[in-house]
């Protein structure tokens, strides 16, 4: 009995090493692929809002209304706060900027519970400027299309050019993109693209 335990114990031992060497190369195949999942996850946080100039916030520290303030995101991009004083806020998610302020007010308060949230939005503006009855800057609250910043500009003028419009766009790699009015009301070869923060509108 005593001999079948052994050889059962024997054989248990080399099945798992056996296998573990097999699954080896697949183990270490398949790191690229935690990594790549972790690439994915940084890309999601990256597509966060990000707080802009003139947008207002409301920042809490818990059980502390010393340090507790609603603040406008200045031009320059800073807010102003006891302690800390200024600290850049502009091209940062509200999670990375109470992660910021965590650690600058460690530095005073023990385990200081941050919260960070975007009260008012008014950095996301798109400019739209030429052959339209309002020319001027407008605040973006929601996705928006080129159709729907020229509706809000209430539309064309009696000489616009709508069959050259274009969009200069600003954010990123700066790029000067068509488009054709009349394509879009024929429903042809055009997109109806959504705009992004900062691009200018120009309908000749």
């Amino acid at each position: 009995m005593k001999a079948s335990l052994a050889i059962a114990t024997v054989c248990l031992w080399y099945a798992a090493t056996a296998g573990a060497q097999t699954q080896g190369p697949a183990a270490r195949a398949a790191e690229p692929a935690v990594h790549a999942a972790g690439a994915v996850a940084v890309a999601a946080e990256d597509g966060d809002y990000k707080i802009g100039p003139e947008d207002v916030l409301d920042i809490s520290v818990w059980k502390n209304q010393e340090l507790s303030r609603t603040v406008p995101v200045r031009p320059d991009g800073k807010v102003s706060l006891p302690l800390v004083n200024d600290i850049q806020a502009a091209g940062l998610t509200p999670s990375r900027l109470r992660q910021e302020l965590t650690r600058r007010l460690s530095e005073y308060v023990p385990s200081p519970e941050v919260a960070v949230i975007v009260r008012e939005v008014h950095s996301a503006k798109v400019s739209v400027i030429g052959s339209v009855r309002n020319p001027g800057r407008y605040e973006m609250r929601s996705p928006a299309t080129v159709l729907e910043l020229i509706a809000l500009a209430q539309g064309f003028t009696d000489f616009a050019s709508r069959d050259r419009i274009v969009v200069l766009r600003q954010s990123g790699t700066p790029a000067r993109i068509n488009f054709n009015y009349r394509k879009i009301t024929d429903g042809t070869e055009q997109d109806n693209f959504l705009v992004q923060p900062g691009d200018i509108i120009v309908v000749p």
